[in-house]
């Protein structure tokens, strides 16, 4: 972390004792003391892991150098714990994250943050709940979120890394024990409905918010296909996005922490959360 960095560990944002309802918040220097008129802006970090497992550090680790460019550039970081599939299948487990948004937006001035200026970033399955709640927020569909906990802003950017965002579309489609279908309950194929309820691409439109998606070119877990039908698709409806697929990368890891990526993303977001 860059000299100076403040960080508040292990906050509950659902007001009960669950370890999987805490986040982390990592503020840059130039929050510290005297901060900027209206707080910083705030990138939102949501871990992969299948949706059955991880934890709010897990691809903080590999993403060093992108983490610290985001401090330095006067970003602060909220990373966030999640009720993994098995426990709380779908939409339980993206009304968790939106819960956490909802109290970071409700307790910004404690924290120095700017609630008018709030991106997500998410990898693997949580660029999926990233890349749903930037599709769906606009949308405030009752179910996901907990009750009184929606709050009426718009997301100013989503930086999608390598997530799912057709469900009907993924492997495991016929296979009820497979990530997507524990993620809702079901075989995909066989309850399309929930799995359309729990894809990205069912709530675009023209009002969704810029996306910039990463996948890589030799991803055998997720398809970059599934990337490029979602950046068609937001295309079609005229939402400014931008597709990277990176050259031999597999689905994960530190060739997504290279400096042409890392710029790539302070740059969309220096511009998007202006």
């Amino acid at each position: 972390m860059p000299q100076g960095t403040v960080i508040h560990g292990n906050i509950p944002y659902n007001n009960d004792t669950l370890k999987k309802h805490l986040l982390d918040i990592y503020l840059p220097a130039n929050a510290k003391g005297k901060i900027p008129s209206g707080g910083v802006p705030l990138v939102v970090f949501i871990h992969g892991g299948g949706w059955i497992g991880n934890d709010k550090y897990a691809d903080m680790g590999y993403m060093t150098n992108t983490v610290n460019a985001l401090l330095e550039s006067g970003f602060a970081i909220a990373s966030i714990d999640y009720r993994f599939a098995q426990n709380a299948v779908f939409p339980a487990i993206l009304q968790d994250c939106n819960k956490a948004v909802s109290f970071l937006y409700d307790n910004a001035d404690k924290y120095s943050l700017d609630k008018s200026r709030i991106a997500l970033m998410g990898f693997s399955a949580g660029g999926h709940l990233a890349s749903l709640m930037g599709t769906s927020q606009n949308n405030n569909v009752d179910n996901l979120y907990f009750p009184a906990s929606y709050r009426p802003f718009k997301y100013k950017a989503v930086v999608d890394f390598y997530g799912p965002t057709d469900l009907t579309l993924l492997p495991g489609n016929e296979d009820e024990k497979s990530p997507e279908g524990i993620l809702i309950g079901a075989k995909p194929l066989e309850r399309p409905d929930l799995a359309k309820a729990a894809s990205p691409i069912t709530y675009i439109d023209k009002n969704d918010p810029p996306f910039l998606i990463f996948h890589g070119e030799k991803d055998n877990i997720v398809s970059n296909k599934q990337s490029k039908l979602f950046s068609a698709w937001l295309k079609y409806y005229g939402v400014k996005n931008e597709l990277m697929i990176v050259k031999d990368a597999p689905h994960f890891g530190k060739m997504y922490d290279v400096d042409e990526i890392k710029t790539k993303v302070i740059e969309f977001l220096k511009v998007e959360l202006k």
